[in-house]
């Protein structure tokens, strides 16, 4: 099962909900990884310490002008749907922060006077912490392709019980990439009036994407009501709730993994996840039924 961990705004609680979910998830004998998809600023390791076994760089094709062939025509700048590309006195300027690889201008090049060039964006790192197979990117400093770098953390995943994805906070397009292919969405929010409106967001991209989800409330015994009337009113599962508890923001202080500092939330997570799968079943459930009745 593939479950990420989002939320509409940073500092809800995500990283430190992923990381001890999965710490309580190998201690109850599950095969887990995590991936930290939060490239522009991954911080599961501080928690994990994880022993870093490989890396590798991760880069993205970049087209490159072949001089002795290019008319100037124009044409790459034309299908070019970015602005990466544009042609000054019959010379190209190609400017590699806007370039999305797509490849039109390859494809449409006339002359064949474009060829790719593999360009350097970040670095995939995995290794292991307490038994978790951990998998994090680091996007290069400065540039713009997150989403490629979140794809290669994916790419680097093996075969588990459960991969757990800590996503990137907003709605934009590195969560996309980080969440679609998931099983399950957990978004994560807290009971103000940015963490709704956040949220609101969160569950709007989870729809669009046809992705299950439920809500985990962090700091829960603060602020309104406002986010338990919302998810009532939308019909959203609230599967996990944690206080406003001196001793969690203690232990996450020091880097501390909640689970094994505070063994009373272990079954905090443990329930979790326990509703995570009633509600994964349950839409399995449906879902064949509806599929079977269709044949019929």
């Amino acid at each position: 099962m593939k479950i990420a961990i989002a939320s509409g705004k940073g500092g809800t609680g995500k990283t430190t909900i992923a990381t001890n979910l999965a710490l309580m998830l190998v201690d109850a004998g599950k095969t887990v990884q995590l991936l930290d998809c939060d490239v522009e600023e991954p911080n599961c390791h501080i928690f994990l310490k994880p022993v870093i076994e490989s890396s590798k760089t991760q880069t993205v094709p970049l087209p490159t002008v072949i001089k002795e062939k290019c008319t100037g025509c124009e044409i790459c700048a034309d299908v070019c749907e970015y602005n990466a590309i544009v042609v000054i006195k019959g010379e190209v300027l190609i400017f590699p922060e806007l370039c999305h690889s797509c490849g039109a201008c390859m494809l449409f090049c006339p002359e064949d006077a474009i060829v790719e060039k593999e360009r350097e964006v970040g670095i995939i790192e995995s290794g292991t912490s307490n038994g978790i197979q951990f998998i994090h990117g680091l996007l290069n400093i400065g540039e713009l392709m997150s989403p490629a770098v979140i794809r290669g953390v994916k790419d680097s995943a093996s075969d588990s019980d459960i991969i757990i994805l800590d996503s990137p906070p907003g709605t934009s397009c590195p969560v996309i990439e980080a969440v679609k292919d998931a099983d399950f969405v957990l978004l994560v929010t807290e009971p103000t009036p940015f963490g709704l409106n956040d949220l609101e967001l969160a569950v709007g991209m989870a729809r669009e994407l046809k992705l299950p989800s439920a809500v985990a409330v962090n700091r829960s015994d603060v602020g309104t009501d406002d986010v338990k009337r919302y998810c009532e009113r939308e019909n959203i599962p609230i599967v996990l709730e944690m206080p406003d508890d001196r001793r969690v923001a203690e232990a996450y202080s020091r880097g501390d993994m909640i689970v094994r500092a505070i063994p009373e939330y272990r079954e905090v997570f443990t329930t979790c996840w326990s509703h995570i799968i009633e509600l994964e079943n349950d839409i399995a459930s449906r879902v064949a039924y509806y599929e079977g009745a269709a044949e019929k």
